[in-house]
């Protein structure tokens, strides 16, 4: 947790633990806050460097106005909320929606980075900009939230290794190689395929994220895109917010066989916290609406709300639960092993979040929720953020062997 830019005192602490609690009534009741095993994962929580690797919190900043350094009345993010779930680090999404894919893309991402700027600019003693991960130990050392930068839509490079260096140098650390579009290098999930994969210029675009050390993010992508990028990639890829297709039968999720190679890779799924990303009944629901879109509506979001809505009032789905986010994590571990899986949230991206974690306050919860199931200490750091930093200093790692030997 963070306070001021200091670390917090003991005092402080249970303070903020108490004032946690007394936001989820219901939950006191079924955990008591004098519940020895709730007090371990507090503990554990606070030791831990807790990284949520997708946030939509940037584009609230930029299309509504909102001071994230107020508590606010709604969504999920805020910096108060944030400090009250021990976030240590955060991947704001620098999204770029498909409608700027022939114009505008880059204007777009620099809207976006300079609002995540403009916050730290004003919150210094709260957010700390990382581009590295030694930033992001620094900015826990002095008590703040590291706050970086995901490029979400590969649309966004307009096609353009030079705008592809900039970002970096501006502050991007990954980007999402598509969004819910296909774009001019590679296919995605929820579109039709134009590539098979990637192309040719999807390829350099890779291999240059590597060059240069920014990590490649899979969610979104088709398939045929994923493995792709998994025989081209000579660093360790991410897939910044995507669950398990095995629970939820839905594209957008990863199948055990994708999985299992972005383990051997060495890269790391970040679990989403969305409903429909979650469970069976969930899944199901998901997939047929993405289908609809796609084939009868021709990649028109727009419908989406409508579908839902519609489907929903005839027959409703009961809300996932924090345990169906617990079973997607629980089926990697018990997949591949603790050391490829961590948190990609969707906070503010999504409207469908589990019961239990309603908003960023709530991921102490995960911590519980892993320890009552038996994980060990060390392996829930792994998930809370170890092994995404892992993951970002290997990439860090193949970019200086690669810029060495003249690549």
């Amino acid at each position: 947790n963070q306070n001021g830019g200091q670390p917090m005192s003991t005092t402080m602490c249970i303070v903020q633990l108490f004032l946690f609690l007394g936001l989820v009534p219901t939950m006191m009741v079924a955990q008591p806050k004098n519940d020895p095993l709730w007090k371990k994962a507090m503990e554990l929580h606070r030791r831990a460097i807790v990284i949520d690797t997708h946030s939509d919190l940037t584009s609230r900043i930029v299309d509504e106005g909102v001071d994230i350094g107020k508590r606010l009345p709604d969504g999920h993010q805020d910096i108060p909320r944030m400090q009250a779930g021990g976030l240590d680090a955060q991947f704001f999404s620098v999204y770029v929606a498909a409608k700027y894919a022939e114009k505008g893309g880059p204007k777009r991402a620099l809207q976006m980075m300079d609002a995540v700027y403009r916050a730290v600019e004003k919150y210094p003693d709260k957010l700390q900009l990382a581009v590295c991960v030694s930033d992001v130990y620094r900015a826990v050392a002095h008590g703040r939230i590291a706050a970086l930068m995901g490029l979400e839509g590969g649309h966004g490079l307009q096609n353009s290794l030079e705008v592809l260096r900039m970002f970096y140098r501006m502050g991007i650390r990954y980007v999402t190689l598509t969004h819910s579009n296909t774009n001019d290098w590679a296919d995605s999930s929820t579109d039709q395929p134009k590539w098979g994969g990637l192309n040719e210029l999807g390829e350099k675009i890779v291999r240059e994220m590597n060059r240069i050390g920014m990590m490649v993010d899979i969610s979104h992508v088709s398939d045929d895109t994923f493995w792709d990028v998994i025989r081209i990639s000579k660093a360790p890829v991410i897939a910044s917010h995507s669950s398990c297709r095995a629970i939820a039968n839905m594209p957008r999720n990863m199948s055990d066989e994708m999985i299992k190679a972005l383990a051997k890779n060495g890269g790391v799924i970040m679990i989403n916290f969305a409903s429909s990303f979650l469970n069976p009944q969930w899944g199901e629901r998901t997939n047929y609406i993405l289908q609809q879109i796609r084939d009868k509506y021709h990649g028109d979001f727009g419908m989406w709300d409508k579908m839902w809505n519609e489907m929903n009032a005839k027959n409703p789905v009961p809300p996932a639960t924090l345990d169906d986010l617990i079973n997607n994590i629980d089926h990697v571990v018990k997949l591949v092993g603790p050391d490829y899986v961590g948190l990609g949230s969707d906070f503010d991206g999504v409207s469908n979040l589990p019961v239990g974690m309603e908003d960023v306050s709530k991921l102490p919860w995960i911590t519980y929720k892993l320890l009552q199931r038996g994980y060990s200490e060390e392996d829930i750091l792994k998930i809370l953020g170890g092994n995404v930093l892992r993951v970002f200093s290997q990439v860090e790692q193949v970019a200086a062997e690669m810029g060495s030997t003249g690549e």
